[in-house]
């Protein structure tokens, strides 16, 4: 995932998602959203916004999630339990 904003990661896929946009006012450490129909976004910081997204879900413990990512371009692996 690339780096964006010193906040996001971010992913774009070739192929659109099925979206389900809302503003959330808020982005919580950890939120994994869908920005666009393609732009899979990993937020390891809390802020506020006025964009909108597709909530796909968040990462149940975020501490220390920021410095895991980093500053720079990371390999990021989602698995379900």
């Amino acid at each position: 995932m690339s780096e964006l904003n010193r906040n996001e990661k971010f992913f774009d896929f070739a192929d659109s998602l099925p979206t389900d946009a809302s503003r959330p006012e808020a982005i919580k450490t950890g939120d994994l959203m869908l920005y666009g129909s393609r732009t899979l976004v990993l937020f390891y910081k809390s802020f506020s916004t006025s964009y909108s997204y597709t909530k796909l879900g968040s990462i149940d413990d975020p501490s220390g999630l920021e410095t895991a990512l980093g500053s720079s371009n990371v390999l990021v692996t989602f698995e379900l339990e």
